[in-house]
């Protein structure tokens, strides 16, 4: 009876991390980062519940299946770190094109100059 609980949170932890890895392969905009910043609010909001109301962890753990409350914020946590890393990477990798089209437009800005002659002619 217990393990039907437990199957369900192994499926929505299995949903939460395919769709990290979707935002990794999509791109970003505004709705992106409307979407992070909801979703940091209600992380905040849940640790914050966590910290006064422990309880409250231990018995969504056990109705999920999972024995104790940490291991429910163990399993939360990974998950958001995933979310993190893959934000993170996905930054990185803008930041780098961004910085390799600059270089590009700095090194044609500076091939376009003519050399100047010191002769005076």
């Amino acid at each position: 009876m217990t393990t039907v609980p437990i199957l369900v949170f192994q499926i929505a932890a299995v949903v939460a991390v395919i769709l990290i890895a979707f935002f990794i392969l999509r791109g970003g905009g505004a709705r992106h980062q409307a979407i992070q910043r909801i979703l940091l609010v209600l992380f905040v909001v849940g640790a914050a519940v966590s910290v006064f109301f422990p309880q409250l962890l231990t018995w969504l753990a056990r109705l999920v299946g999972i024995g104790r409350g940490t291991d429910l914020l163990l399993y939360v946590l990974v998950i958001a770190f995933l979310g993190f890393a893959a934000s993170t990477y996905r930054r990185s990798r803008q930041l780098e094109g961004q910085i390799t089209e600059l270089s590009r437009q700095i090194a044609l800005l500076g091939a376009k100059k003519p050399p100047s002659d010191d002769r005076g002619v």
